[in-house]
């Protein structure tokens, strides 16, 4: 009877589990999180409740109920073997996620008997609990899910660690969680301009709680190496190499670090065998494409003369590039740098269809939006040879506010456009009224004036230049 489907959703959302924690399944590819996860598992045995969870829930999203309730069943196991003495307080997630997927498939009689367990257990713990119930266990589980969906969710993943660790501050899991939630949303910083909270403490206490965790111990060489302190960095990468030789996730930051360092080639050796290992991961294939790239341009560059090992190199960056954009559509950035390999190799049309298809989407952030504009505008600029159209990219990267590095590169370039066309004489009124909006947009307004003065003295009937001015 629909009475009872009704209260049961209602206690369904009193549930601690994946179904409650809005992980929106536009904001990642659904196939590329599936082979990140099923990857994790099969390198480490030791993470895989919180793995198994959140497999079942993609598995969901991907309307495969049966294959969804199969890793349920691996997660209750992997209790077993872990958690033999609390098996009840560490299975509320599970049968969290377990009430929402009988529910879906409208068994909703199962679905009650796990609405009970959890209830239950969580009166057990606390007599004022219903189905919520703060351990810190499941802040760290809502975390580590956050962490899986993709930079919207970083700051969440922080607070939820924050949380666990409140009530735990010597858990080596919460901390490597923390650790590594604070390296990400700092490299995010770093790229818009905002305030860094610095992540290199959180990542030493981490490393000195979890000792073989050579996840851990690459972020931090990533960040000592961005500090400037390279020699340290370096060190724990070697020692990690000789821990976990074979597992893909250290590798592939380990390449990272080789490649800033200027050692491409000792990158795209870690890379491919990483790659044998983990064939369809995305992010092997995108630093695989980087590495390739920047050789091709070092011996262009060079002005190096068989150019078929120039062609070579860019063939197989463009390789990698199109893996990765296939097999994750919403990866923006590779869609840039697949684009900028066509247009290395005159396939101009080819670049010009990516850009067009990635701009016209809606769920694009701020900053990818200023990174395609940046691409684009330099695509125009470098290969189609038109200044008037990459300038017009640019402008549109400085109308989206959220200053960022993509935004400020666009800044310099339209202004050094714009002043170059003004100083050779052939600066018309469309010149000094764009950039007039070029210093208004910086808020520069003094500057905006003077050059909005001068796009009207010499196209005195222009409306768009004297509205421009009036709000001014």
């Amino acid at each position: 009877s629909t009475i009872s489907e009704n209260s049961l959703k209602t206690s369904l959302l009193q549930l601690e589990c994946h179904f409650t924690w809005d992980l929106l399944e536009e904001d990642v590819s659904l196939d590329s999180l599936e082979e990140t996860v099923v990857d994790h598992i099969k390198f480490l045995a030791e993470f895989n409740i919180v793995d198994y969870n959140i497999l079942s829930y993609v598995c969901h999203l991907k309307n495969s109920n049966e294959e969804a309730l199969r890793n349920l069943k691996k997660a209750e196991e992997a209790i077993q073997k872990r958690h033999p003495g609390e098996i009840a307080r560490r299975s509320l997630v599970t049968w969290g996620n377990y009430a929402w997927i009988y529910y879906h498939m409208q068994r909703y009689e199962e679905a009650q008997t796990y609405v009970s367990k959890v209830e239950n257990t969580c009166k057990k713990l606390s007599s004022t609990a219903h189905g919520k119930i703060q351990l810190p266990e499941i802040c760290a589980e809502q975390g580590w899910a956050s962490l899986r969906f993709g930079n919207k969710y970083f700051e969440r993943a922080k607070n939820c660690f924050e949380n666990a660790l409140k009530s735990e501050p010597d858990n080596p899991d919460f901390n490597a969680g923390y650790a590594i939630a604070m390296y990400r949303l700092e490299n995010l910083a770093e790229r818009y301009f905002e305030e860094m909270r610095p992540c290199l403490g959180a990542l030493e206490r981490a490393v000195e709680l979890n000792p073989r965790n050579t996840t851990i111990m690459a972020l931090l060489a990533l960040e000592l190496q961005r500090q400037k302190r390279v020699h340290e960095g370096e060190r724990y990468i070697e020692e990690a190499l000789q821990i976990t030789p074979d597992f893909p996730v250290f590798l592939r930051y380990a390449a990272n670090f080789y490649r800033k360092k200027g050692k491409v080639d000792k990158a795209v050796e870690i890379l491919e065998k990483a790659l044998v290992l983990t064939p369809n991961s995305v992010f092997l294939h995108h630093q695989l494409g980087l590495c390739y790239r920047l050789k091709a341009l070092e011996l262009k560059k060079r002005g190096y003369t068989p150019q078929e090992e120039v062609e070579n190199l860019i063939q197989l960056a463009i390789f990698h590039f199109e893996t990765v954009t296939k097999k994750k559509p919403t990866f923006i950035a590779a869609h840039s740098d697949l684009a900028s390999m066509y247009a290395l190799c005159k396939r101009y049309e080819e670049a010009e269809e990516i850009f067009q298809e990635v701009l016209q989407r809606n769920s694009l952030s701020c900053g990818e939006k200023q990174d395609i504009y940046l691409s684009y505008g330099n695509f125009q600029l470098f290969h189609m040879n038109s200044e008037s159209k990459a300038i017009k990219c640019y402008v549109e990267s400085l109308k989206l506010e959220k200053d960022s590095y993509p935004r400020r590169k666009c800044r310099e370039a339209a202004e050094r456009l714009l002043k170059k066309k003004i100083k050779s004489g052939l600066g018309d009124a469309t010149a000094f009224g764009t950039l007039g909006l070029v210093h208004n947009l910086n808020g520069e307004k003094q500057k905006a004036i003077e050059c909005y003065e001068k796009a009207i003295a010499l196209d005195p009937d222009n409306e768009e230049y004297q509205n421009a001015l009036s709000e001014l």
